[in-house]
């Protein structure tokens, strides 16, 4: 997923251009729409767009799962490969990467967190690619990868890390503290609690991103709040998840 490969949204206007179908020349107000021709059925070529154009729908987060699946199976009865089989290579070809655009499309914005990561990526923010540059990072110099905690956080995970390392040197010396396993549950129990309360903080930073794009004259500064918004839910989200991670592990090895 390139950004070049993708158009930009929220507060620029669609590039209305005017197309024509390859095989009998009926026109197309908007190529992106047009996946197949209507007048002839014919598989048009693929065109650069984002995911949400692809399935004709507007940039938004609370998306309506059922609509986004009509949309998905109506598109799969018309480019599905199988269903082209007869048509000549060209439009086989290009048959094929309809339908490989078309999954891919329905698995990230059926997703909440790959939906809402794939908008910040449209909107120039690579969550994944600055996790990964993190950890090149640590690898190349030994050192141990950096985590912010989340401020709120900070005595929480100090006793956990305290009771995870206390369970470790247990292991190493043979002991069992039931107490020490029921207070570390206990723990991992409420940070599970808080990872899906994030979800609905997420949520009322959709509510407030899909306002901005049904008034249409965000400004950049706005634009930038409601990503800046998002991303750090989903930082102090991936954050917990990580850390109910570690309990797991720590309790697998028990």
């Amino acid at each position: 997923m390139t950004n070049s490969s993708l158009t930009t949204i929220a507060g620029k206007p669609l590039q209305q251009d005017t197309q024509s179908c390859w095989s009998c020349g009926a026109s197309f107000q908007d190529p992106r729409a047009a996946h197949f021709c209507e007048s002839c059925g014919k598989v048009q070529p693929p065109v650069p767009v984002d995911y949400f154009s692809f399935l004709g729908l507007a940039p938004k987060l609370n998306l309506e799962v059922p609509s986004l699946e009509k949309s998905f199976y109506e598109l799969s009865r018309r480019l599905h490969p199988d269903l082209n089989a007869r048509a000549g290579s060209q439009e086989q070809e290009w048959s094929l990467e309809q339908s490989s655009l078309l999954n891919d499309a329905y698995r990230t914005l059926r997703d909440p967190i790959k939906r809402t990561e794939y908008l910040l990526h449209l909107e120039g923010v690579e969550l994944e690619e600055q996790s990964k540059s993190a950890t090149e990072q640590a690898r190349a110099t030994g050192e141990i990868k950096k985590q912010i905690v989340p401020p709120d956080l900070l005595e929480e995970v100090f006793e956990l890390n305290m009771q995870l390392e206390e369970l470790r040197m247990q292991k190493k010396m043979g002991e069992d503290d039931p107490a020490l396993l029921e207070e570390i549950g206990k723990a991992k129990l409420a940070l599970e609690a808080k990872h899906e309360a994030l979800l609905h903080e997420l949520k009322a930073g959709w509510k407030v991103w899909d306002n901005l794009v049904d008034r249409g004259d965000a400004t950049s500064e706005e634009r930038a709040q409601a990503t800046a918004r998002m991303v750090d839910v989903l930082n102090r989200r991936n954050y917990i998840r990580n850390l109910v991670r570690d309990v797991n592990a720590a309790l697998e090895e028990n």
